[in-house]
């Protein structure tokens, strides 16, 4: 896709306007081989901002369906059948057309006005999609259309001009979270205006059966049941048509499939607005089990609680799926993972027990010891934050096997595992080193979590294969880096000549090297502190991995239909939360607002696993197969570990180190400013902080409430200081606490509710 010339212009007014000199523009920035516009965040007052970041380029809205706008899904919490409602407002459940997008439900065309004119089709007219109360999956779309006016018959020779209000329509829509109605997908939408006199609404139903609406219900030649209406509604031209004034509405039922002769469903803006009610209080519960995060950012706090839904709305039974409606509305073994273990470390402890069960089933040909890493890393940090080894136990069938397969498999050269995929998408068979460096980690943290629980032979035997392994995976390491380039080039294909990847995504292998080289990262298989685990990401950092700290894919060898130069958000979780553990908060704090400001949608949080860089048109970029509950959490995980992190720095396998605060925007201690967590949970048990700042007073209070289940061996506690500002000290109890030039106290030896104030002065 070619970048117009006007990108760069809009990108150099942006900032030309706020008062600053001109970023770099986006052929400069695809060109760099550094995040030049993740650089430039950082160096702004307090560093890095949704704002610096948002005006950049449009946000992603369109995908490569019939429909063109984004559909946003919605669903009853882990149902089967969810319906998608169209992000322009044109209808629900619209058919994708192209061959990655699935047909689901009956598809329903909005129109409105007399004239019949299709609903969001003026993209001037049209607002951006929202959510009750900013994080609630019950959204509104507004369009503007006047009711256009026609002189006809006996018009006045002394006529005058005519000014009529404009109709502004006001489309809500939300799925039914009634038990009796939740396992249909039923859809509730509600018209009416929010500005104007006279609404009209027409809504088609595609269906090659004959119609009829008889008695409120829109019905086939087979007497089944596709759309329930409101009185309000009739039926000619083959359409349903409602027209009302003022501040009425009109409302429409639409099951995910047609409804067997016999059964009905209530309609009436009385029952809308009780399904509604019920609907905000489901998810509100659901939202009440998490911890409790409230930032001084808003935009922030929407964000993760509509992300928890979403993921709530994407799981399918078990199922934690990595999108719906589409060719990605499935399992997967990584990103599936990735999803649970980010609603895991929210609190949602029982939920991932449960989605354990269909990943540690799942299975992929040619990707056997990738998969198997992934299922212990699942069980290992499920044990450590729950402290439950009644399920390691319960659930021991199912890890058994991988670990067995991981233990007694080592059959290829020089130690390590027989060939297996590049990757998912990659076919070409390598000595990965992602699959032994990951195995590696697994079998190291089994071994230490069945020492944790009791099983002392069991662990015994993994320990001492996991140590004699490593030696083998840092030997083909040592024949295999690449040191003829700054930093280090770090291969996948292990012993076999990768050749080095420079600029990154150059061609397709590269761009598969920089999505996945980051399993490696998390691995750990280079010793925390050590000068070699940070050649990865500082390979990506200075050779074409990142824009705006999201992973880049792309290049001219593998052209698409999203644009050359793309990112692919989601497999940058490693990487973010590698930069958090080695307390690079400013590189962490640019993944975090990058990806809130041009990896989502605005206002609705809504992902792909792939978006182009190069805009469409001024209102927004292509993006892949959204939803992504991969994305999703990726996000969740950065904002986690940003406020709390409990790490194992002393790589024994077993976490040791708790951290919080370490990595707030240093915004959110401007003063006045409050910060709430509550109810977080660790491996050591629940944590909740609550920071306020009074800069003016020279003070910072903190509220801290440390685990008492399992004391962590090292503990810290930081404030992090808007630019101009340092922290002298600290005193807990008229007791002096030494703070570091990052301003952090060591509060190891203190124990359960503590009150700690932060001495702040001016530089």
């Amino acid at each position: 896709m070619r970048i117009g010339p006007w990108v760069s212009v809009m990108i150099g007014l942006a900032f030309l306007s706020a008062g600053a000199a001109p970023l770099p523009t986006l052929q400069e920035a695809v060109a760099a081989k550094r995040d030049v516009w993740g650089e430039a965040a950082m160096a702004q007052p307090n560093g890095a901002s949704y704002e610096f970041f948002k005006d950049i380029l449009p946000p992603p809205r369109y995908v490569h369906a019939d429909f063109r706008y984004y559909p946003i899904v919605l669903s009853a919490p882990n149902a089967t059948n969810k319906a998608r409602l169209i992000s322009d407002g044109s209808g629900v459940n619209l058919r994708g057309g192209s061959r990655s997008w699935y047909d689901t439900g009956t598809p329903i065309t909005f129109r409105v006005g007399p004239d019949e004119f299709l609903f969001g089709s003026l993209r001037d007219r049209l607002e951006e999609p929202t959510l009750a109360e900013g994080c609630l999956p019950i959204v509104e779309i507004r369009y503007q259309h006047p009711s256009p006016l026609q002189s006809e018959g006996l018009v006045p020779l002394d006529q005058k001009k005519a000014h009529p209000t404009p109709e502004i329509y006001r489309l809500e829509a939300f799925a039914s979270t009634d038990p009796e109605l939740a396992g249909d997908g039923v859809v509730f939408v509600r018209f009416s205006l929010a500005q104007g006199s006279n609404g009209h609404i027409t809504a088609e139903v595609d269906s090659k059966s004959k119609l009829a609406l008889s008695k409120g219900e829109i019905s086939d030649e087979q007497g089944r049941t596709l759309v329930l209406c409101d009185p309000s509604w009739k039926w000619e031209r083959n359409g349903a048509h409602a027209n009302f004034k003022g501040e009425r509405s009109v409302v429409l039922a639409l099951p995910m499939k047609p409804l067997d002769s016999g059964k009905s469903i209530k309609v009436s803006v009385e029952e809308y607005a009780r399904q509604r009610e019920l609907c905000a209080n489901t998810w509100r519960d659901i939202l009440n089990q998490s911890m409790a995060v409230e930032t001084p950012e808003l935009y922030v706090n929407h964000a993760w609680k509509h992300l928890l839904i979403q993921n709530f709305q994407l799981i399918s039974g078990d199922r934690m799926n990595y999108s719906a409606g589409n060719q990605y509305d499935k399992l997967y073994s990584a990103e599936g993972s990735d999803a649970a273990l980010a609603m895991l470390v929210w609190g949602y402890e029982s939920d991932m027990r449960r989605l354990m069960v269909p990943l540690l089933n799942f299975t992929r040909k040619g990707l056997e010891f990738h998969q198997a890493g992934f299922k212990l890393n699942n069980v290992c940090r499920y044990y450590w934050q729950t402290r439950d080894a009644q399920t390691v136990r319960d659930f021991r069938p199912l890890w058994q096997k991988e670990a067995t397969r991981l233990a007694d498999n080592r059959t290829g050269p020089n130690g390590l595992y027989p060939k297996e995929q590049y990757c998912g998408d990659i076919s070409t068979p390598v000595l990965s080193l992602n699959a032994n460096a990951k195995a590696w980690r697994a079998l190291r943290d089994l071994g230490a979590m069945l020492e944790e629980i009791g099983d002392r032979a069991e662990a015994e035997r993994y320990l001492k294969v996991a140590a004699e392994f490593k030696k083998d995976v840092m030997a083909a390491l040592e024949k295999s880096i690449r040191r003829d380039i700054n930093p280090p080039f770090v291969p996948i294909a292990l012993l076999d000549k990768e050749p080095i990847h420079d600029p990154i995504c150059e061609v397709r292998i590269g761009s598969y090297w920089n999505i996945i080289i980051g399993y490696t990262i998390a691995s750990g298989i280079f010793s925390p502190g050590s000068e070699e685990e940070s050649w990865i990401p500082r390979y990506q950092e200075q050779h074409g991995g990142l824009c705006m700290g999201m992973l880049r894919s792309g290049g001219a060898a593998f052209n698409f239909w999203t644009g050359e130069h793309r990112v692919n958000p989601l497999y940058g979780t490693r990487y973010a939360l590698d930069t958090l553990r080695r307390d690079d908060a400013e590189r962490a704090l640019v993944s975090f607002y990058g990806m809130l400001a041009q990896g989502f949608t605005r206002n609705t949080f809504v992902c792909g696993e792939g978006c182009t860089l190069a805009p469409v048109d001024a209102r927004g970029r292509f993006f892949y197969c959204p939803p992504n509950s991969a994305a999703n959490g990726h996000f969740l995980s950065m904002l986690r570990y940003l406020l709390v992190q409990d790490w194992d720095l002393d790589d024994d396998g077993k976490p040791e180190t708790l951290r919080l605060g370490f990595a707030t925007p240093k915004r959110w201690m401007e003063d006045g400013k409050t910060l709430r967590i509550d109810r977080a949970p660790t491996a050591f048990g629940p944590v909740s902080l609550g920071m306020h700042s009074q800069l003016a007073q020279g003070t910072i209070k903190a509220e801290v409430v440390l685990p008492v289940r399992n004391a962590p061996k090292h503990a810290f506690l930081r404030a992090r200081v808007p630019d101009g500002w340092r922290v002298t000290g600290a005193e807990v109890g008229g007791r002096k606490l030494e703070a570091d030039d990052k301003g952090t106290v060591d509060v190891t030896d203190l124990k359960g509710s503590i009150s700690i104030q932060f001495q702040v002065s001016r530089r």
